[in-house]
């Protein structure tokens, strides 16, 4: 997605929590090399005081945000007879209350602003939901109503909220399944391939461009035909 966005002048902040800064460092790089001024911080961004102040900080340097995309995700899958208190937080918490806290981070400033776009990451998944992730496909429906009714709110201002809705991609997240896992996914979806990193960036980027400022509240889902 940073480096869709570097495609035209930008001012790229990326707020990630991988173990370490290398995955970081790499987009970085890759971001100077293009010319874009960026940078990372690596933050909780389930702590609404830890998100809070951190763009509180983003403001205060930079005086407006023209773009949030809400992208942290993780999973701790599990039958929900066996799933434990910690695995529904956890996921809650990240997927979700992230959402909330860096939208409100944000939303006052583009209210003054009177402009601003929100992207919200989804999944397939909040919709059709799927065996052992109960709480990862909660927590991506309740993107989805979250996004419906944040855009509903600031719409007048000038401010539109969308959602993408990915299926099966090609990550880190999906690497992990087993081999004859993704021969069942690929097998549901009609075009017969697994989706690319670049083609929910590229849906993302377009509802974050003057080309899609008409389109509010809206789940654009970049799945192949998996779901329609």
């Amino acid at each position: 997605m940073a480096l869709r966005f570097a495609e035209e002048p930008a001012r790229i902040i990326i707020l990630h929590y991988d173990p370490d800064e290398v995955c970081a460092d790499e987009t970085l790089n890759a971001l100077s090399k293009r010319g874009v001024e960026a940078e990372s911080q690596k933050i909780d961004v389930s702590s609404f005081k830890v998100v809070e102040s951190s763009f509180d900080s983003i403001l205060s340097k930079y005086s407006k945000i023209d773009a949030l995309v809400n992208n942290a995700g993780i999973t701790r899958d599990s039958l929900v007879m066996r799933m434990t208190e910690d695995q529904w937080d956890t996921v809650i918490n990240v997927n979700l209350k992230s959402v909330f806290n860096c939208t409100h981070a944000v939303v006052r400033a583009m209210i003054k602003q009177r402009s601003g776009r929100i992207v919200n990451i989804g999944s397939v998944v909040g919709h059709m939901g799927n065996a052992g992730q109960a709480n990862y496909a909660a927590s991506k429906a309740g993107i989805m109503g979250f996004t419906k009714t944040v855009a509903r709110e600031v719409a007048a201002r000038g401010i539109t909220v969308n959602a993408v809705a990915p299926g099966f991609i090609d990550t880190e997240m999906t690497a992990a399944l087993p081999e004859k896992v993704k021969e069942s996914f690929i097998q549901q979806i009609p075009l017969g391939k697994i989706g690319r990193p670049e083609d929910v960036a590229e849906a993302t980027y377009w509802l974050c461009s003057d080309a899609a400022s008409y389109i509010t509240g809206q789940i654009i889902h970049v799945n192949g035909g998996l779901y329609m």
